[in-house]
């Protein structure tokens, strides 16, 4: 193989890994765990994938709401009823102060499609969501 060919990733090999991690974090709880930044969840069935223009909702929450919040919003996610992934941080963000802050995170296709960005913020509100924001990714 000259200089010019890096080798073909093995995507197999990758896909594994994210299946694993996948599994692992299906029985993450969030206010238990702190080995990872992101504990993540993802529709079980086929899901469009993101554009360029994928967007968030951040919901902020605290380590004695997160376990219940984020066991909702898991299931919803996996169910395809959200975005087409969503996440919950094991510790507080960046620019939270609060040691028992965490943040949820639920990934739209297309910021751009207000119609989706409306759907997915109306089920937040079903599961409970009262405070959120939504952002471009």
């Amino acid at each position: 193989m000259s200089e010019s060919q890096s080798p073909k990733p093995n995507l197999d090999l990758i896909q594994m890994v994210q299946q694993a991690r996948m599994m692992h974090d299906r029985a993450a709880t969030p206010s238990a765990f702190s080995a990872v930044y992101w504990i993540e969840s993802k529709p079980l069935t086929a899901y469009p994938a993101p554009t360029a223009q994928a967007g968030e909702w951040v919901i902020e929450t605290t380590v004695a709401e997160v376990d219940v919040l984020w066991a909702a919003v898991r299931a919803a996610t996996e169910a395809g009823q959200l975005g087409y992934k969503s996440k919950v941080s094991t510790v507080p963000a960046k620019h939270q102060a609060n040691v028992n802050a965490r943040l949820i995170v639920v990934r739209t296709v297309d910021a751009d499609d207000a119609v989706d960005v409306a759907r997915v913020g109306e089920a937040l509100r079903t599961l409970g969501v009262g405070v959120m924001r939504y952002e471009r990714a």
